[in-house]
């Protein structure tokens, strides 16, 4: 069995979920070049940050629209995917002496169905979405996020779904080509040049002026770090799509995948 690459994807608009476009396309480009069909996917989403730690259990996750103000054609949207009881099971075990409930109510939000319908447009895989605790600080999730790495041996494809740069009050509506704000760019490539020199410290502790634009709330950024702490020392460090939208949404997306195809102690 190949060891499953890590992806975070930025996910954007909700709208994306029916685009045709660069972003999209990198996304159905994404799954189509796995090394092989994952057994199951485990999706940490931004839109899933409450003050408690769990994963859905469920057998039939619904898709959750939680979003306002979109065309009726978006609340149409389904994305059947089937749970997996067992995977939700697993992951409470590696988390272990942590308590991580079983949640049988949430389903799939958008943060993962509007970008997986892209990875994986059958919707057959069998998606588990684990909690953003939002009582953790960023160093703790980063150390939680380590404990899923045999994850990565067992078929399972890990996927963070959030934006590095997301300050909504900031955006500039009605025009994917505004002109970007420099704090964006700024950070947004402070953290590509991070990644690529996979000094993740600078990841979890931010102070600049520009960090606090582009990560005005933590749980869009947070997905990345949980994909940072299950990189490897082998993997290589892609990006299969960047940009920024609206001038303040980075759409980059980060796939950390094996280079040797050996695990690293």
């Amino acid at each position: 069995m190949s060891i499953m690459p890590v992806c975070f994807l930025g996910h954007g608009n909700p709208m994306n979920a029916l685009a045709d476009n660069a972003y999209t396309q990198a996304w159905t480009r994404l799954g189509a070049n796995l090394p092989e069909r994952p057994q199951a996917v485990l999706c940490i989403s931004a839109h899933w940050y409450e003050p408690l730690l769990a994963v859905t259990a469920m057998s039939h996750p619904r898709t959750i629209h939680d979003f306002g103000g979109f065309p009726r054609e978006l609340y149409a949207v389904k994305y059947p995917a089937p749970g997996s009881p067992a995977l939700a099971q697993r992951v409470a075990d590696l988390l272990a002496p942590k308590t991580v409930a079983s949640d049988t109510a949430w389903g799939l939000d958008h943060g993962s169905w509007a970008v997986l319908c892209h990875v994986f447009p059958d919707a057959s895989i069998p998606i588990v979405q684990l909690s953003i605790d939002a009582r953790l600080s960023f160093a703790e999730h980063y150390e939680l996020a380590a404990h899923l790495q045999p994850l990565r041996d067992e078929g399972i494809f890990i996927v963070g779904s959030g934006n590095i740069v997301h300050n909504l009050e900031a955006a500039r509506w009605g025009s994917n080509d505004a002109v970007v704000y420099p704090w964006a760019s700024e950070f947004d490539g402070f953290v590509r040049d991070a990644l690529l020199a996979r000094d993740h410290d600078r990841l979890i502790h931010l102070a600049e002026e520009a960090a606090m634009l582009s990560v005005p709330t933590p749980e869009h950024y947070l997905p990345l770090l949980y994909c940072a702490a299950l990189a490897r020392k082998t993997d290589v460090v892609t990006f299969p799509c960047e940009g920024i939208d609206l001038a303040s949404i980075s759409m980059r997306s980060v796939l950390f995948q094996s280079g040797t195809g050996e695990p690293t102690a």
